[in-house]
């Protein structure tokens, strides 16, 4: 591992710097190695940094498939490691509306998707990082960003300057380089509340390893409940309703009560996280800078309301995508040719996530209906599970569309 301390040198020329150390920004190193660019991570936080929540917790099969490209046996890892599910289940008012068992995938397929929390993918993502000689540069918050056809600046907050020819923007949601860029977040944000919590599976299960949605679940007054298992645990989102108190429902006393009265006996006491969101919809209008030297990935270039896991299995593809136009870019023998690689991903990046951001809202825009939505979701909820079509169509409406934009190709150079 090449781990420098922040007491090293000032004034440190690189040829491509990530900046994030997260599941996205060691994405892009690992990318990058890939393409036999040698890169730097700067991340803010200390070495062995711990952060808290599993916060990501389900990645797709085409996600492993991109981690297996650039780091071969690492998809396969994250999913040896993960937790699939065969069952899913929806209730209405506390009756089962939908039901399906899908058989196990055969010996060397990936399933759909593998549940594992953040802080493991990134324990994992680090490791590669390690054997794959990227550099990891820990203390390092960046506070200011300068960028022209001649490379980038970057200065920390404590005054330490690095120069790169190209930046890969990785810093989540608070992005302080796609602020220096001058990149405008669009969009709007849910007026909902949510509680999200995390609790570590008891030492004598009694829950099912399965995903339950609940419509209007009777045990909390009609609000809507999601449990969805991950390895050593259960995350579960109380939808709040007009008039609830995040603060109360997300207090230990608030959040024993509910969990007490949607998860069997024990669960409550097992609680690892908490928190409270409003979810935004927002994109940045662009995912590049005017220079085209700093190009933004993840939660610095995009965030969506989590239905449908768009967040990672965004923002993994977008860190192969920017390694790929940078790998382009470094060898154009012009500056006119390194922008196209640059241009191209920018543009076929942010396709990809305004489509995510509107299928999303969609899913949002189901979970808290208008009169004529919630009338369509009561009259399902009658003629399911009989009726097939209005079974499958109240199990698969929350998340929001699903497939994969034509954006979410990668082009090669």
């Amino acid at each position: 591992m090449s781990s420098v301390s922040a007491q090293s040198p000032d004034g440190t020329a690189r040829g491509v710097i990530v900046v994030g150390a997260g599941p996205v920004g060691l994405t892009a190193a690992l990318a990058l190695r890939a393409y036999g660019v040698p890169v730097t991570v700067l991340e803010a936080g200390p070495e062995g940094r711990q952060r808290p929540g599993s916060r990501a917790i389900f990645t797709h099969s085409q996600t492993l498939q991109i981690l297996d490209r650039i780091s071969p046996g690492l998809g396969a890892e994250l999913s040896r490691h993960g937790v699939y599910w065969n069952t899913q289940r929806t209730f209405y008012e506390g009756r089962e509306v939908y039901a399906k068992t899908y058989p196990s995938p055969p010996e060397g397929v990936y399933p759909h998707f593998t549940s594992l929390p953040q802080v493991r993918i990134e324990a994992y993502l680090q490791a590669r990082a390690v054997v794959a000689g990227v550099e990891l540069v820990w203390d390092q918050e960046i506070a200011g960003v300068s960028a022209d056809d001649a490379g980038v600046t970057l200065t920390t907050s404590s005054g330490r300057r690095w120069t790169a020819e190209y930046v890969v923007g990785a810093d989540g949601s608070r992005s302080v380089v796609r602020k220096q860029v001058g990149a405008r977040m669009e969009g709007g944000k849910d007026d909902g509340w949510y509680v999200v919590v995390d609790v570590d599976e008891i030492e004598q299960p009694t829950l099912p390893r399965e995903r339950h949605f609940h419509y209007a679940h009777p045990a909390v007054d009609g609000r809507n409940v999601l449990v969805v298992p991950f390895a050593g645990g259960y995350r579960v989102d109380l939808q709040l309703v007009d008039g609830d108190d995040p603060e109360g429902l997300a207090s230990p006393d608030g959040v024993r009560a509910w969990l007490d009265a949607v998860l069997p006996p024990g669960y409550a006491d097992r609680t690892s996280w908490v928190s409270t969101y409003q979810f935004l919809q927002l994109v940045a209008h662009d995912f590049a800078d005017p220079s085209r030297r700093v190009l933004l990935v993840g939660e610095a270039a995009h965030l969506f309301a989590p239905f449908g896991a768009r967040g990672l299995n965004s923002g993994v593809p977008d860190a192969e995508a920017a390694a790929v136009a940078i790998a382009a870019a470094l060898r154009a023998t012009n500056r006119a040719a390194a922008r196209t690689p640059v241009e191209a991903f920018a543009l076929a990046r942010r396709s990809a996530a305004l489509f995510n951001r509107d299928a999303a809202g969609e899913a949002l825009a189901h979970l808290r209906p208008g009169p004529e939505t919630a009338a369509a979701v009561r009259a399902a909820a009658a003629r399911a599970p009989q009726d097939a079509e209005a079974s499958a169509w109240l199990e698969k409406a929350p998340y929001g569309p699903r497939g994969v934009h034509r954006a979410e190709t990668v082009y090669r150079y």
